[in-house]
């Protein structure tokens, strides 16, 4: 029992960090209908940001945050936008678009491994890396608080989008620009917003799992991998999907490698991902979304 406790915890803290990519996928197609294929790299780099912040200006951990959710933003949210995403919307081209971002994506990983470090880096927890006993199991209490963390987030995000005047011109941007921006709204600044956004989700999410997994230029790869499938798995049009397909794939990979075997742990969620494309193609949450031809 306290083992499976474990599991259940350590499975819903990856989970949720999962779902913080997986949302900014969602963001993304959204805002633009396209794949940023880059996603996993946009969780991978805010943390070199924070660690070149502390080696190179020499400033304390609190303020390299802050200056890396800061970089995260204007270069991962501003400059993503303006200078890749925007002159390839603006030519309709939403295949070269997708080329693009999977370019951008081997771009960051390389400039990483060439410019800072090829080699794994430990990084500084938010958290304090301690536990307690509950019901015989040595709960961490860094993965209690990364769960409520991530998840209130996520709650917050859906508030502004449900609750404010610019949520929802943010939402009816990414429903139909055309009557959005008849009705007034500055379509072209809501989906900038957008963009901020998720380079934020990224940078947060980016804070949250380094310090368990290490700083390392690769890990873009499988993380981007796992948040693309919990978007697909959840519901790509489906912000509240994607957050339950993150936990769910994070719960089935931690149940999978200590109670199967860690041989299967990347294979199941592939597994999973086929079936729900054949039985369910528009995601466990998602909505069936028309298509002119």
């Amino acid at each position: 029992m306290s083992q499976f406790i474990q599991v259940i915890l350590s499975g819903l803290a990856t989970g949720s960090i999962y779902a913080l990519a997986a949302v900014g996928f969602t963001l993304v197609w959204q805002a633009a209908r396209t794949v940023n294929f880059a996603q996993g790299e946009f969780v991978m780099l805010p943390a070199f940001f924070v660690l070149a912040a502390m080696k190179f200006l020499h400033v304390p951990f609190s303020l390299a945050l802050v200056l890396g959710l800061a970089f995260s933003i204007i270069a991962l949210g501003y400059l993503f936008k303006q200078l890749i995403v925007q002159p390839l919307l603006y030519q309709q081209q939403s295949l070269n678009l997708i080329i693009a971002t999977m370019a951008l994506s081997l771009l960051l990983k390389e400039s990483v491994k060439t410019f800072y470090s090829g080699q794994a880096e430990p990084f500084p927890s938010l958290f304090p890396d301690t536990s307690s006993n509950f019901f015989g199991a040595a709960v961490s209490l860094q993965d209690i608080l990364i769960v409520i963390s991530a998840l209130a987030v996520v709650y917050l995000l859906t508030l502004f989008l449900d609750k404010t005047r610019t949520g929802r011109a943010m939402q009816a941007a990414a429903q139909n620009p055309n009557v959005a921006e008849i009705l007034g709204v500055d379509v072209k600044r809501m989906t900038l917003y957008t963009f901020l956004i998720n380079a934020a989700l990224a940078a947060f999410a980016s804070f949250l799992i380094t310090p368990i997994y290490l700083a390392k230029f690769s890990s873009g790869e499988a993380l981007g991998l796992a948040a693309f499938i919990a978007a697909i798995i959840g519901g790509f049009n489906s912000i509240r999907g994607a957050v339950a397909g993150g936990i769910l794939l994070g719960l089935l990979d931690n149940i999978t490698a200590t109670y199967i075997t860690a041989s299967y742990r990347t294979a199941l969620p592939l597994v999973l991902l086929i079936a729900v494309i054949l039985l369910r193609p528009e995601g466990l949450f998602g909505k069936a979304e028309g298509r002119k031809v």
